[in-house]
């Protein structure tokens, strides 16, 4: 009989992990099939998540929460929206400079590559530098051109990038009830926890927020404040296309090194094929050094602080898996979804290095 008990008391912990990861992978399956529907509701999610600390402040001042969140919403659309029509409209206007200047660029180029083609016809005597020339001006011009009428289609087709009628019509529902009922569905999701490692989950579900809150809220005011610097300067020294590079360089900041460095390049090259003297060039550069010592010296540690957890090669992985597995939506749950496992490994170790596997008792 003590055999018996001996045997089947691991059952309960057996059956409960066995639980837990059958719910886990019905989870992945369920948000692999309808991941073409889910990006609205996500959004809406991310939307409730960010902007509910700024309801609970009015909630805080006695105001009715529904009340309350109506007003917040109206508050960031009156701000979104304007800036979204605006930032449209100067794309749209920097596309018709770039494409209509294609071929002042091209020959400004071309010319500037004239002495390593004399230097390659006299290293190589039967090479043709005229075909050469005409093949340069002919390609760069129809490449240049198909990419700027098609990032120009992009977005004169009325938001093209999100794709959608259902994204503007049931994101701001679902984030209307979600900030509504926010303390709700957490208080909800607290009473259904395993009451053996309530506090355990709820240790790890708040270590998860700081790293959110952290990242996403810290990282979003990052990239705003640096793409503005960006476009302002590179549009102040005065570069074809700064305030659409700038933008985008300093938007796409929150992938590491990405955002810097492509804009960088771009930058660079098309100073170098605009501008004919060695201080105009300089110039963009210095906007990038600039911003670069401001990011790593004042805003990344001020808003986005030195504790977040999250190293910058498993942010790049993570953007990477989440866009090859779920496209669009895979980018944007991307982050919670590397700092949730973070926490969770972290938590993991943890627990390892108090267990007697580790201490081999």
């Amino acid at each position: 009989m003590a055999k018996t008990n001996l045997i089947n008391t691991p059952a309960p912990a057996k059956s409960n992990r066995i639980f837990w990861l059958v719910l886990f992978l019905f989870f992945c399956a369920f948000v692999y099939i309808l991941r073409s529907v889910l990006l609205p509701f996500v959004a809406g999610i991310i939307i409730g998540y960010l902007l509910d600390p700024l309801v609970d402040k009015f909630t805080k001042l006695k105001m009715n929460r529904t009340l309350a969140t109506i007003l917040v919403l109206v508050l960031v659309a009156l701000i979104i929206i304007p800036a979204i029509i605006l930032i449209i409209n100067v794309i749209d206007s920097q596309l018709s400079v770039f494409i209509s200047a294609v071929p002042n660029y091209v020959s400004a180029l071309v010319k500037k590559f004239e002495p390593l083609l004399l230097d390659l016809k006299d290293m190589f005597p039967n090479i043709d530098a005229e075909k050469i020339r005409e093949y340069m001006k002919d390609n760069m011009a129809n490449n240049l051109k198909l990419i700027g009428k098609v990032l120009r289609s992009v977005v004169s087709s009325g938001m093209a990038i999100v794709n959608l009628l259902s994204l503007l019509l049931i994101t701001p529902v679902v984030a209307f009830y979600m900030l509504r009922d926010w303390d709700k569905f957490v208080n909800k999701v607290k009473s259904l926890l395993p009451r053996k490692s309530k506090k355990s989950i709820e240790q790890q579900a708040k270590e998860i927020d700081r790293t959110l809150a952290g990242f996403i809220r810290g990282q979003l005011s990052v990239c705003i404040i640096l793409g503005t610097f960006y476009a302002v300067g590179l549009h102040i020294v005065g570069l074809d296309l700064g305030l659409l590079v700038g933008f985008i360089a300093g938007i796409i900041s929150f992938i590491p090194y990405v955002g810097t460095i492509s804009g960088f390049i771009i930058s660079m090259a098309l100073a170098f094929a605009q501008f004919n003297t060695f201080m105009q060039i300089a110039s963009v550069a210095a906007v990038f050094l600039v911003g670069q010592f401001l990011e790593g010296n004042f805003l990344t540690p001020k808003l986005v602080g030195d504790n977040v957890g999250l190293h910058p090669v498993w942010v790049m992985f993570a953007l990477l898996a989440g866009g090859v597995l779920l496209g669009f939506l895979g980018l944007m749950i991307a982050v919670p979804v590397a700092a949730i496992i973070g926490v969770l490994l972290r938590h993991a170790i943890m627990n390892y290095k108090k267990s007697n596997l580790y201490l081999e008792d």
